[in-house]
């Protein structure tokens, strides 16, 4: 899962990822609020990624760090 500042950052993370690896399927962005916070401004965007039918391998954990990194984010497991 990548976890990304903005709406915009997620959608534009989702779209380059599925371009670049379309063996991730389909991507889900979610709304993350922060706890006790009511103001959109204080929500993170999840992309939420499953892992490929042949697991993870380091290149694509790496490619999933350096967009969540372009994007002001980082990537968190679940």
């Amino acid at each position: 899962m990548l976890v990304l500042p903005d709406r915009d950052a997620a959608e534009e993370a989702a779209e380059q990822l599925s371009a670049d690896h379309t063996d991730l399927g389909e991507l889900e962005i979610v709304r993350d609020a922060l706890a006790g916070e009511d103001d959109a401004e204080d929500a993170q965007w999840l992309v939420v990624v499953e892992p490929p039918e042949e697991g993870w391998t380091a290149a694509l954990l790496g490619a999933l760090d350096a967009v969540a990194a372009e994007y002001d984010g980082w990537r968190e497991e679940s």
